[in-house]
């Protein structure tokens, strides 16, 4: 387990983090405690909540990000859309959960469409979700 010491950040959703450790989907996740992965070493745990958000656990910061409330019609690209959206908002340096509400938007976007590729939102589709939250 060595290897998790190497990870910066950690974006499994609930069933993933299921997997790692986490609370069981039944109880609150991951609520006030920090998250098994975190305690083992990861650097920042951010656990994807679908329509809930996020829970982000990182240096100096702890708690959920909340979600955007949608209609869904196909996640498959969520998780993909999730992670390309917080890489772009880290690089540009917003801080973590800016960047993480930046990400929630973009998934919650992206579930509203069908299929992978065409569910991807355009960065003035986050920002005008964004701008109505």
């Amino acid at each position: 387990m060595r290897f998790l010491k190497k990870i910066d950040i950690w974006t499994p959703n609930e069933t993933e983090a299921d997997f790692n450790g986490s609370p069981r989907r039944g109880e609150r996740a991951p609520g006030p405690r920090r998250p098994p992965l975190k305690k083992k070493g990861v650097g920042t745990v951010i656990i994807t909540r679908g329509p809930r958000g996020a829970f982000v656990s990182g240096p100096g910061v702890e708690g959920p990000a909340p979600g955007f409330k949608v209609r869904a019609v196909d996640t498959t690209a969520a998780g993909d859309v999730f992670n390309g959206a917080l890489a772009v908002a880290l690089t540009e340096g917003r801080a973590l959960m800016e960047a993480v509400r930046f990400a929630n938007a973009a998934a919650a976007i992206s579930v509203t469409r069908w299929g992978a590729q065409p569910s991807a939102p355009k960065r003035p589709e986050i920002e005008s979700l964004l701008s109505r939250a």
